[in-house]
């Protein structure tokens, strides 16, 4: 009887062994490094080894005026959306083009103007000047020509053949408050998202009329500070404002992802899990 319990425990036990074999990929799998954009010490090395086509193009931006952008394109056999990046206070770098890059790895097409365009020494643009110097020259520029220079980057990429024509806004740090600001001022843009930027102020964001995603660090109180009152003011509009705060991440978590003893990493992979969720959701 005992030798017949020992076998029927054993055969017990492969069925229960090989049911959690077939349907463990139906459960959350952890985000590979390669599904993250690149962290600031990886940047040069997954732009090098990238197999999706990216350039340097220039964009007219109206009255004589242009811009500077990268755009990269998706592996895929039909239209794709556009989604406008947003470079940081540190002006266009490669982290930026590496963020591009894996936006068009998960399925857009990604362009990133350099706002510093023509606003360098000797008409330079973000190359012509070190990281302070970008950050110098970004706060000097004027919002109402950033925000036509981004209008018409993205007209641009919406007009081109492998695009769908829809576009939404993603920034980061400078570059997210931008993206949120965006969605105040063009009709045209279908969502923004914002990487631990600040929400502009109440009567701007009563103009909001499209969904905002806003992703940010929990150890970054100066931009958090502004959340709630952006929040408070869409819910009374019925707008969609979604929030993630991320316990013990700082701000800029999704370029120093090995930051902060593992919460910067961690915000990073449940971040950009949503962000690639939400945007498909908005303009696929």
């Amino acid at each position: 009887m005992r030798s017949v319990e020992r076998v029927y425990c054993c055969v017990l036990c492969c069925v229960l062994l090989s049911l959690q074999t077939l349907f463990a990929p139906l459960g959350p799998s952890p985000i590979r490094a390669q599904d993250l954009p690149a962290g600031a010490e990886d940047v040069v090395e997954r732009l090098s080894n990238s197999p999706r086509h990216g350039e340097w193009l220039t964009v007219p931006t109206g009255g004589g005026d242009e811009v500077r952008a990268w755009i990269v394109y998706p592996e895929r056999s039909d239209a794709a959306p556009v989604v406008l990046v947003i470079q940081e206070i540190f002006g266009m770098t490669d982290w930026i083009r590496a963020v591009a890059d894996q936006l068009a790895a998960d399925g857009f097409i990604a362009i990133a103007p350099d706002l510093l365009s023509g606003k360098g020494p000797g008409g330079g643009d973000s190359d012509s000047v070190d990281q302070q110097g970008a950050v110098a020259l970004v706060r000097e520029l004027d919002r109402s020509e950033v925000n036509r220079r981004l209008q018409a980057t993205a007209e641009y990429a919406t007009a081109l053949p492998a695009s769908s024509g829809v576009v939404a806004s993603i920034g980061f740090c400078w570059g997210g408050g931008v993206s949120f600001t965006l969605a105040t001022a063009w009709s045209e843009l279908a969502a923004a998202v914002v990487y631990y930027g600040t929400s502009p102020g109440d009567d701007d964001v009563a103009r909001v009329r499209v969904p905002i995603l806003g992703l940010y660090g929990g150890d970054d109180a100066r931009v958090n500070a502004t959340i709630e009152p952006a929040q408070a003011v869409l819910a009374g509009l019925g707008g969609r404002y979604e929030v993630e705060i991320y316990e013990g991440a700082g701000h800029g978590f999704l370029r120093q992802q090995d930051g902060r003893d593992g919460a910067n990493l961690r915000a990073s992979e449940g971040a950009w899990s949503r962000t690639v969720a939400f945007l498909q959701e908005v303009l696929e």
